[in-house]
Order: C-alpha cells, then sequence, then structure tokens
C-alpha cells in the first residue's frame, strides 16, 4: 500500500493553486518555488519508485515494494505527473539561471513523458528476459548490490521485500491472463528464455542467489540472535520468494507459452506503431522517425564497413570482409584467457592503463570508486556487459560487469573499446561525476536519459587511441565492431518494430555486417524485442556529441578537457539540453 505524504501533496496543491492565476508568483521568487517544487518531486518519486530509492543511497524506503504494475498504482503516478504538470506552469522562466532552466525543460519533460507512457500497457507485459523485477530482486537480495545488509534491521526489510514480491508475482500473472485476452503478450522466443531464469530462482537450493545473505550475517549480532534471524530469513525465501518464481515459472510454460505470439516487432501489438512512436522520443529525446533513424542506420553501416575494410587489408588478410568476420570470431589467437579471473585482470589491466592519459582528457575526475566483478551465474546467459552505478556517500562502488559464460571462449579484440564504454571514462565518469555534483537537485543527480548516458559512453569508445589503446589493427578492429553494432542497431530495431522484419531476418543482417556468434546475434535481436526502442539510443546520441565536438574544436582557444567537463558536469540531458548548454559556453 502507498503512504501517502499528506504534507507534500498540500504543499505541492498550495504551490500549484498560488501559481494558477492570472498574477504569477513575482519573478525574484521564482528560482526558489522552482527548487522547492523539484525536491518534492524528488521526495514523492523515490516513495513510487522505492528500488530507485536505494539504488540512489535513500535508504528510507528499503522495505518498501510498489506493486508498480498494479492498476491502482498507475492511476496514482498518472495523477502524480498530472499535479506537478500543473505546478510547472506557474514557474516564471524569465528570471532563471541557466542550471535553473535546464530543472525546469528537465522535469517538465519528464513528467510530461512519464504520463504519456502511461497510455501504454506495459504493465501486462510485466516479466522479460533482459531487465524488470524478476532479475531486480536477486540483484538486491545478493548481498552484494544497492541493497545494505548490514544489521538486523536491513535483513527485516529486505524480508518484506520478499513478502511484497509475492503480491506483485500474483498482480503479475493476473496482468498477463489480461493481456492474453486482449493480445498484448512476449513473442514466444521471449518467453523461452525466461522460463529457464525463473527455474533457477525458484530452486531450494544454497546456491540460488537469494540465500547468499544468509553467509554474510553481521558478527555484532550474538549467537542466539543470528540464529533468529537466520530462520527468519530464511523462512522467507521459502515461503514467498521461492513459490512466486515456481508460480510464475509454471504459468509461464503451461498457460502463457502456448498463447505468446508470432510477431517480432512491438508493431504486432494493438496500438503498436504508435507505441513505438512514443518509445523513440522517450530513449532518443528527439522527434526522429522511424524512417530517418533506419536511413541514418543504414548510412553509418555502409561508412564503418568501409572503414573495417581498410584495417583489414591493413593486416594482410587476403578474404573479403565476412571472411575476416568469421576469422575474428574463431581464430584461437584472439581466444587467450583459461579462467574468469584473467578475463577480469586484464580489464583491470586496461584501468591502469589509460588512467595517466584519462587526466589529459579530463580535468574533473569523479570521486567514486570502482570495481570489475564477473556477472552472477543466474543471469549471466541472457547479460551484456554492463555498468551498475555507486552511491554518492562512498559507501557503495560502481561496478562493471561482466558476463563470463566460458573463458576459453572471451575474445579479447572488443575487450578495450567496452571498457572505456561501461566503465572509464564511460558509464563510471558520466554517473558518478553526476551523482556527485551537489549543485544538482537530486530529480537530476539520479536521473537517466539513454540517448545522452549511452551516447556518450559510445563516444568514448573512440577516444581509445588517445589514451593508448587500439596499438593493434585486430584491437581498433574490435572498435570498428562495437561502433557498426550500434549502427546496426537503429537498422534492425526499426526493421523489427516499424517495417515487419522478422527475428531471423534482423538476426542474418547483424551476423552479415558484423563479427558474432550466432549466439551472440540472438542474444542482441531478442533484447531489442524486448525493449523496443532502447537500443537507437547509443548511436543517436554519439552522433550529436560527435557534431558538437567537431563544432567546437574550432573555435578559439578550445580545450578538450574543458569540453569534456561541460559535457559532463550537468549530468544527463536531453540532446536538445545539451546543444543549448554547449552553446552557450562554447559561443
Amino acid at each position: 500500500m502507498l503512504k501517502t505524504n499528506y504534507a507534500l501533496l498540500l504543499a505541492v496543491t498550495i504551490f500549484s493553486a498560488s501559481c494558477s492565476g492570472p498574477g504569477k508568483p513575482a519573478g525574484n521568487n521564482a528560482p526558489d518555488s522552482l527548487h522547492h517544487l523539484v525536491q518534492h518531486y524528488y521526495d514523492e518519486k523515490m516513495e513510487f519508485f522505492p528500488l530507485d530509492a536505494t539504488m540512489n543511497g535513500e535508504h528510507q524506503y528499503d522495505g518498501l515494494l510498489q506493486i508498480d504494475i498494479s492498476d491502482r498504482f498507475r492511476l496514482k503516478l498518472d495523477s502524480f505527473y498530472t499535479r506537478y504538470q500543473a505546478a510547472l506552469q506557474g514557474i516564471d522562466t524569465t528570471v532563471l539561471n541557466d542550471n535553473d532552466l535546464i530543472s525546469y525543460s528537465m522535469l517538465q519533460r519528464e513528467v510530461s513523458i512519464g504520463k504519456a507512457g502511461l497510455r501504454f500497457p506495459d504493465h501486462l507485459m510485466p516479466i522479460q528476459q533482459f531487465w524488470g523485477l524478476t532479475l531486480t530482486l536477486p540483484q538486491f537480495g545478493s548481498g552484494t548490490s544497492a541493497q545494505p545488509f548490514k544489521n538486523k534491521a536491513d535483513y527485516e526489510k529486505f524480508i518484506q521485500r520478499m513478502k511484497s514480491f509475492a503480491e506483485w508475482s500474483d498482480t503479475a500473472i493476473a496482468n498477463m491472463r489480461r493481456g492474453m485476452s486482449t493480445g498484448y503478450v512476449l513473442p514466444k522466443a521471449l518467453a523461452l528464455k525466461v522460463i529457464p531464469q525463473l527455474a533457477d530462482l525458484a530452486k531450494k537450493d544454497s546456491n540460488n542467489v537469494f540465500y547468499t545473505p544468509l553467509r554474510l550475517l553481521p558478527a555484532d549480532i550474538d549467537s542466539t540472535g543470528r540464529n533468529e534471524l537466520r530462520t527468519a530469513y530464511k523462512a522467507a525465501i521459502e515461503q514467498y520468494v521461492l513459490p512466486s518464481y515456481a508460480k510464475l515459472h509454471d504459468f509461464i510454460v503451461n498457460e502463457y507459452l502456448p498463447k505468446t505470439r508470432t510477431s517480432t516487432g512491438i508493431d504486432g501489438l494493438p496500438n503498436g506503431k504508435e507505441w513505438y512512436t512514443y518509445l523513440i522520443r522517450f530513449w532518443t529525446t528527439t522527434d526522429l522517425t522511424p524512417d530517418q533513424i533506419y536511413a541514418t542506420g543504414e548510412k553509418e553501416v555502409a561508412r564503418i564497413r568501409r572503414e573495417m575494410d581498410s584495417v583489414k587489408n591493413s593486416t594482410g588478410f587476403t578474404g573479403d570482409l565476412p571472411a575476416f568476420f568469421n576469422f575474428i570470431r574463431t581464430d584461437k589467437q584472439f581466444r587467450i584467457f583459461t579462467t574468469p579471473s584473467q578475463v577480469l585482470d586484464s580489464f583491470r589491466a586496461i584501468e591502469q592503463k589509460i588512467m595517466p592519459a584519462v587526466k589529459e582528457l579530463y580535468g574533473h575526475l569523479p570521486k567514486t570508486k570502482f570495481e570489475i566483478r564477473q556477472t552472477e551465474a543466474f543471469r549471466a546467459a541472457s547479460a551484456s556487459a554492463e555498468y551498475m552505478p555507486g552511491s554518492p556517500d562512498g559507501s557503495r562502488p560502481g561496478v562493471f560487469y561482466v558476463p563470463i559464460l566460458d573463458a576459453t571462449t572471451f575474445n579479447y579484440t572488443g575487450m578495450e573499446c567496452l571498457f572505456l564504454h561501461e566503465a572509464i571514462p564511460g558509464h563510471h565518469f558520466q554517473t558518478s561525476i553526476q551523482q556527485e555534483n551537489d549543485s544538482l537537485p537530486k530529480f537530476r543527480r539520479f536521473n537517466w536519459i539513454g540517448s545522452y548516458g549511452e551516447g556518450y559512453a559510445l563516444y568514448c569508445e573512440s577516444l581509445g587511441r588517445d589514451l593508448g589503446l587500439y596499438t593493434n589493427p585486430y584491437s581498433y578492429f574490435g572498435h570498428l565492431s562495437d561502433e557498426i553494432h550500434r549502427a546496426i542497431r537503429l537498422v534492425v530495431d526499426v526493421g523489427m518494430h516499424a517495417k515487419g522484419w522478422t527475428r531471423e531476418q534482423a538476426i542474418k543482417y547483424m551476423m552479415d555486417n558484423e563479427p558474432v556468434s550466432e549466439h551472440e546475434a540472438v542474444s542482441e535481436i531478442e533484447r531489442y524485442m524486448a525493449i523496443p526502442g532502447q537500443a537507437l539510443s547509443y548511436k543517436i546520441g554519439e552522433l550529436k556529441i560527435r557534431e558538437l565536438r567537431n563544432k567546437y574544436t574550432q573555435s578559439t582557444g578550445f580545450s578538450i578537457k574543458n569540453f569534456h567537463d561541460e559535457l559532463l558536469k550537468d549530468g544527463c540531458v536531453p540532446l536538445s539540453v545539451l546543444e543549448e548548454k554547449m552553446a552557450r559556453r562554447f559561443k
């Protein structure tokens, strides 16, 4: 049940009323009014999304798990967005400084696009193989993620979350049954990938990730207290969590799978084309059409292929580009590892190698610590390499997760650009600098906008040579492979969700244009099927950042340090806001 903050509700209502009449607040009050509004917004939003609060280091809701897929929750969320839309109309933007103008436009966009998204019934498809609560909860419950397990109270809070998960899973099943009756169901290929994940998380086995905190019980609890806590915690796992995963598993296998759809893209759902148009706006922060994005993707694929062909020729390889893809993918010289620890150590060596040069490109470095870890076994099969932000108070480091299913097949050619993207100076720098900047309101410190965040991380891959990497043609080819991978996404994402492409067509296009195995291509394409539009954000954002750098490099007194510091200092922003703020800085 959502605990209503009546004092906050009253404050926002009074604020909205004071701004709604013909007499707006006096100009000199507008900045203070905005500051109060954005703080209220953040505080209330954390109550709506308590897992986000935990990730952000806000621990007052660590025992809360909203049933965020319920109709009741969605109605409350719609009302929440509507109230802040009304309140923003009372702000006199003519007297706001640059930083406050960014806050205003970002909050305006966030509540508008959040409200618009509620028109589409994503809650009727609440489970898929790439992300969602069925995968987030075990990460939180692993004892090594954002959820604290430092004392008895921490354990009791996660017990409450495990209890709430039983209600969430029952709601998910009820919603999926509604989806089955109205045509909102997953493609069969995605449902099949969910089944083994649910089966693993339903096992009553000490290796199940949910049992891990039982090996981490606080030392300052006496033996009697430890035994009582162990008993209560284990009972919660076995009474609420394991049966919920088992119930979800059996439902998917027995009821849902026979009703899944054969279509690939979101356009196969009722109102799917409009939904995809919305998702393009959400993820790219642009009004680009599917056709415009598709054309950009084809152009970029052709450009990068030409450079790949040039690099291939420089190695003396005599075959064509597809043959070189196969060579890169399969030749033993590119598979130099035997254990996961060797892979992780190799990434750590990249960090040590680049840091002196990083300091030449960036004036402001983050304080948040950084670690490299292997992705947990329960989700590794469907996971990509990823970054999980640290906490600004230093209690949790930023983590670069690397899925390693078999170290002997791990190809080194893409490791350098992967590290630049996911770790340093990519996601770790961007998110840490943003979170550490206490001059930003909290809703911006902990905000994420894909076209900016992923666009910046992809841009970072192009810095490899400046940082002493890509010293052999194969590592540089790895960089080009990753770049074309993001260009391919523009083609296949639009192809599947707006042009009627099948899953198999998309897999073939990917394998024809980059050195990936069929298993890798299947995993990627199914990811884009699960989260339409997200894959567009990388290349769209990177092209804008590259355009801005090329433009301002010509400015008198241009400094790459200043460019990067300005790029990062305001955190994630929509691409239009990015363009405006960079113009103010480098005019």
